[in-house]
């Protein structure tokens, strides 16, 4: 007796970073990763005031200087058929990467200098953490992880070379945005007090 087998379900349809672009934010938010669309719900209040801070201290210190271009999360173009946008928080490209008049409405598919992730409550460490060395792995020269619920920040230059930013230290350009520096409270704004013990 030969057994009818069930019909084999079609592959996905691949999208390209192309009809990505043309697709309103009422049918897709999120990003492509090898053809097929991965869904990411819109980001709450203290992730979009963490970026907003972010583009304002980088905006104001490179584009006064004309050292680069700071822009929010447009996506860049990683990969080619099948085709592959994902979308840092904010990032920095140099004048040397990119021209101070570049009036591009497509995707980038230049690496930035610095791309910035702040981490959601809905991303887990790992995930934040493999998205940095992602970034890293097609060029990015640094990557700043924004870490809320600690009040940390975590610069990547390489996957062993990872240095943690806290209240202590300032958060700097290094060789990629030389001359920058801010500290913490600029970002998270004021530390919370911690109440001293109450004497016996």
């Amino acid at each position: 007796m030969v057994t009818a087998q069930p019909p084999r379900s079609a592959p996905p349809k691949l999208i390209t970073a192309d009809e990505l672009l043309r697709m309103s934010k009422e049918e897709f938010h999120g990003e492509l990763i090898r053809g097929e669309l991965c869904e990411v719900p819109p980001p709450g209040f203290l992730h979009e005031r963490l970026v907003a801070k972010l583009i304002a201290l980088l905006l104001t210190f490179a584009e006064s200087r004309q050292l680069g271009l700071v822009v929010g999360g447009s996506g860049v173009w990683t990969e080619r058929d099948p085709d592959t946008v994902r979308a840092p928080d904010v990032q920095f490209y140099s004048v040397e990467r990119v021209p101070l008049e570049e009036r591009r409405r497509g995707y980038l598919e230049i690496p930035p200098d610095l791309a910035v992730e702040v981490r959601s409550p809905r991303d887990s460490r790992d995930q934040v953490h493999d998205k940095a060395i992602m970034w890293l792995t097609i060029g990015v020269r640094m990557v700043w992880v924004v870490l809320p619920e600690r009040r940390s920040i975590d610069v990547y230059r390489t996957d062993e070379d990872i240095m943690t930013i806290t209240d202590a230290n300032p958060l700097e350009g290094l060789d990629v945005l030389p001359g920058f520096s801010c500290s913490l409270e600029e970002i998270f704004g004021p530390a919370p007090q911690v109440d001293a013990p109450a004497a016996r």
